[in-house]
C-alpha cells in the first residue's frame, strides 16, 4: 500500500509538462488504479541520514510526516559514504533510509554526489583537482573542486551514477533524480584549454574563419595556430570570451550528460531528472543546460534582507521559462543562510509568502534546505527546521503551515499552469557581451530587467521570461530590455513576429552585435533599423541625470542615453531628451513604427522609475494586454494558473500592513472555504481563488 501511495505521489509531476506530452501521473493511474486524492503540490526539505545514526531516522521522519512533507532530497554530498573506497560501493543504508521514509508517506528525490568527491579519489588522483584561473589547484575539504572536464573525474561520475541507478532505478519511493549540486565553477587546466582549442576548431573549421570573425588584427591577436588560443578568462578579445563562456556551458552539458546517460536506461521512466540552478547565476547558459533536463529546478535564497516579490518573481519566471512548463524550487530559505554579509532572518509570515508565490508562477514543489545542520561543517549557521538538539525551531511551525495549505488545496492545482500575454526576453550572449564591456560601472543588466518586468507584472500581472529564439506567436507584447547580440537569424524571428502583428520593444544597447560579439556594420538596432524607420546616431554613458518629455509625460533618463534618429517619415518620436550635453539636447529618446501587422518601439535610454511606469502602460494599451485579475493595491501580488477546465488565482500581500482586495466578482476562497467578493489581507497573508 505504501508503493502505491508513493506512486501516486509521482502524480503531481504533470503539472510540469502539461502541454507538452502525456503526463505520467496518467500512467502510474493506469498501472496501479486511480487514487484521485493525491495532492499536486510537493513539500519537502533536505535530509541528510548519513550524517546520523539510524536511530534518529525514525523520529526525522515522523517530525516530516507531521508538517505534510511529501519528499525529501538525499544523497547529493554522500560519496565518501556510498563509495567508501575505490570500486567498492554501500547502497545499504541509503535503502534502509528511502524505504523507511516510505514508511511515513516521504518521496524521494536522489542526488548524485558528484559535487563532493571522497578523499580517496581527489588524493589518489589530484588531476582530477579543478584549477583555479591564477594556476593553483583546489585542496579537498570544500565542494566543486573537481575539474568538469577531467575524463578519470567523468568516468568516476558515470560509475557512482550507474550504481545508484542499479540499486534504486525502480525504487518505487523514488520519484526523480537531481544531478550534482549547483553548478558553479569551470577548471582552467591544460587538458580543458585544449579541448577549448578542439571545440573551437569544430566550430569555426580554419583559423582564416576565426581570426576574420574575431576582428584579430586588432592588437596582432592573429593566430597561427589553433594551440595559441588561450582560455577566455579576464580581459580579453570580446570574441574569445563569448565563445569561452558558450564553451563552459557546453562542458557543463557534457559533464550532465554523462551521467544522465548512466541513469535513464535503468531509471523507471517515471522517474524524472532535473539539477539545481541558482537563479540568475551567468556562469553558463541555463537555457542550453535545462534542453537535457526533464525539469527545471532552482535555489531561491534571499540572503540579507527581505525578499524582493518583484525579483523573486522575476527568477521564478526566468525558470518556468527554460522549458516552458511548471518548475521545481528544489532549496529555499529556512529563515535565515550563513553565507550573506548579514544572515537576518525571514520575518514571520514571509517564507509562507515565499512559497505561495513559487507555486503561483508555476512550482509545484517548494523544499527548505535543509532539515537540521551537521553538527560540524562549512554551514553549521545556516537556517534549518530543526536545531542541533533534533526538536523543531519557531521556523518549522511556518513549514508545518505551508504543509497544511498544501495538504488541504494542493490537488486544485493539478494540470494549471501560469499563462502570460506578455514576453521578457532574456539572452545569455547578450548578458555576457555587455558586462565585458559595460562602459559605465553604474549599468546593472538585472535591474533594467526588474525594471521593465516589475512594471509590467503590475499591469498584466503575469509576464514570461523567455529565449529570444522562443516561438513568440502567442504574446500580445514582447518586451527586450537589452538585447545586445542579434545576429541575423534573431532579427528574421523578430520581424516574423511582428509582422503578424507582434508589438515588440527594445531597450537601450539592443542590435548592436553579432553571434561573434563584433559589431554590426548598422547601427543600431542592426537589422531592425528599416523596420523600426529609425537608428541609434550615438550612445552616451551619463554622469547625471537628463530631462525627458513626450507623449508618455516627463522624467529622467539614467545611467545611459542614445540619441535616437527617425529614418522613415512614419515614425513617430515619443520621448525627446531636454538639456544635456548638447549633443543630444532635443533629440528623439524613443522611437515607434509600424511594420506589417505590427509594431516596433526602440527606447534608447534607462528611464527612471515614473517614466518606466508610464512606458509600460503605454505598452501593455498599445498591444492590448489585459490583467489576470483585475486592478489590485501596491504590495499584493497576483498570479494566475490554468489548465484542466479551471483558472486559480494566488493573492499575497507582500507588505507589512493589512490590504484590502476588491475581487472582479464572487470567487471561492480555498484556504478560508467560502465566497468571497473582497476580503482584508493581513501582512504577508496568502488566498487562493477558484474562479467559477
Amino acid at each position: 500500500m505504501v508503493g502505491m501511495a508513493i506512486v501516486a505521489l509521482a502524480s503531481a509531476l504533470p503539472n510540469l509538462a502539461a502541454h507538452s506530452r502525456p503526463s505520467v501521473g496518467a500512467q502510474a493511474t493506469s498501472e496501479k488504479g486511480a487514487i484521485a486524492r493525491q495532492n499536486a503540490l510537493l513539500l519537502g526539505a533536505a535530509w541528510y541520514p548519513e550524517q546520523w545514526p539510524e536511530s534518529r531516522w525514525e523520529e526525522d521522519l515522523r517530525l516530516m510526516e507531521a508538517a505534510h512533507i511529501t519528499f525529501a532530497r538525499v544523497g547529493e554530498f554522500a560519496w565518501s559514504r556510498m563509495e567508501p573506497s575505490e570500486g567498492k560501493f554501500d547502497f545499504d543504508w541509503l535503502e534502509r533510509a528511502i524505504n523507511m521514509a516510505a514508511q511515513h508517506h516521504v518521496a524521494i528525490v536522489l542526488g548524485t554526489p558528484t559535487a563532493a568527491p571522497p578523499a580517496w579519489l581527489t588524493q589518489k588522483y589530484p588531476e582530477t583537482l579543478r584549477i583555479d584561473p591564477d594556476g593553483r589547484r583546489a585542496e579537498h575539504g570544500n565542494r566543486q573542486q573537481f575539474s568538469f572536464t577531467n575524463p578519470r573525474y567523468l568516468d568516476f561520475c558515470r560509475q557512482v551514477a550507474s550504481e545508484m541507478a542499479k540499486r534504486f532505478g525502480h525504487n518505487p519511493n523514488v520519484i526523480g533524480w537531481q544531478i550534482d549540486n549547483e553548478y558553479a565553477e569551470p577548471s582552467y587546466d591544460d587538458y580543458t584549454k585544449q579541448l577549448f582549442q578542439q571545440w573551437l576548431k569544430a566550430k569555426y573549421g580554419t583559423l582564416e574563419s576565426l581570426n576574420d570573425h574575431w576582428i584579430t588584427a586588432y592588437w596582432s591577436q592573429t593566430y597561427d595556430n589553433w594551440s595559441e588560443i588561450p582560455l577566455g578568462d579576464g580581459p580579453n578579445n570580446p570574441g574569445l570570451r563569448l565563445e569561452w563562456m558558450r564553451f563552459i556551458s557546453h562542458s557543463w552539458v557534457e559533464y550532465q550528460q554523462n551521467q544522465i546517460g548512466a541513469i535513464r536506461p535503468l531509471a523507471d521512466k517515471r522517474q524524472f531528472i532535473t539539477t539545481n540552478l541558482m537563479g540568475f547565476f551567468e556562469g553558463f547558459d541555463q537555457y542550453v543546460v535545462s534542453r537535457g533536463l526533464d525539469l527545471a529546478s532552482w535555489d531561491d535564497y534571499v540572503g540579507e534582507g527581505q525578499v524582493n516579490p518583484d525579483m523573486n518573481g522575476l527568477t521564478h519566471d526566468l525558470n518556468r521559462g527554460l522549458k516552458h512548463k511548471n518548475f521545481w524550487v528544489m532549496e529555499t530559505q529556512p529563515g535565515a543562510v550563513n553565507w550573506a554579509p548579514t544572515n537576518n532572518f525571514l520575518n514571520r509570515g514571509e517564507a509562507r509568502a515565499m512559497a505561495w508565490q513559487a507555486v503561483g508562477h508555476g512550482a509545484d514543489a517548494v523544499e527548505y534546505w535543509q532539515w537540521r545542520s551537521a553538527l560540524n561543517g562549512q554551514e553549521e549557521y545556516h537556517g534549518t527546521l530543526l536545531g542541533a538538539d533534533g526538536t523543531p525551531v519557531p521556523f518549522y511551525s511556518e513549514v508545518k503551515e505551508i504543509g497544511n495549505d498544501f495538504a488541504k488545496i494542493g490537488d486544485d492545482f493539478r494540470g494549471t499552469t501560469p499563462i502570460s500575454q506578455v514576453a521578457l526576453l532574456y539572452s545569455y550572449d547578450s548578458r555576457w557581451a555587455i558586462d565585458f564591456q559595460r562602459h559605465t560601472v553604474k549599468y546593472d543588466q538585472l535591474g533594467l530587467l526588474r525594471d521593465y518586468y516589475g512594471a509590467l507584472r503590475k499591469l498584466a500581472q503575469s509576464v514570461d521570461v523567455v529565449n529570444p529564439y522562443s516561438d513568440l506567436d502567442a504574446y500580445k507584447l514582447v518586451v527586450a530590455p537589452d538585447l545586445n547580440v542579434m545576429p541575423e537569424d534573431l532579427a528574421r524571428h523578430l520581424l516574423d513576429y511582428v509582422r503578424q502583428g507582434g508589438n515588440l520593444v527594445l531597450g537601450p544597447r539592443s542590435g548592436m552585435k553579432d553571434q561573434y560579439n563584433a559589431l554590426l556594420t548598422q547601427r543600431q538596432p542592426g537589422f531592425l533599423v528599416d523596420a523600426l524607420g529609425g537608428r541609434v546616431e550615438q550612445y552616451y554613458a551619463l554622469l547625471k541625470d537628463v530631462p525627458l518629455s513626450g507623449e508618455w509625460g516627463k522624467g529622467d533618463a539614467t545611467i545611459w542615453a542614445e540619441q535616437l534618429g527617425a529614418t522613415n517619415p512614419g515614425t513617430q518620436v515619443l520621448l525627446r531628451y531636454g538639456a544635456s550635453n548638447g549633443w543630444i539636447d532635443g533629440q528623439p529618446a524613443v522611437l515607434t513604427h509600424t511594420y506589417g501587422k505590427g509594431r516596433i518601439t526602440y527606447i534608447g535610454a534607462i528611464l527612471d522609475g515614473s517614466l518606466m511606469a508610464k512606458a509600460a502602460n503605454w505598452m501593455v494599451r498599445e498591444s492590448g494586454v489585459t490583467p489576470a485579475f483585475g486592478p489590485v493595491p501596491d504590495g499584493i501580488y497576483v498570479s494566475r494558473r490554468e489548465g484542466a477546465g479551471k483558472t486559480i488565482f494566488v493573492v499575497i500581500n507582500f507588505t507589512r500592513e493589512e490590504r484590502h482586495v476588491n475581487l472582479p466578482h464572487a470567487m471561492r476562497a480555498l484556504l478560508a472555504g467560502r465566497e468571497e467578493t473582497s476580503l482584508d489581507l493581513p501582512a504577508y497573508g496568502v488566498e487562493v481563488f477558484l474562479e467559477h
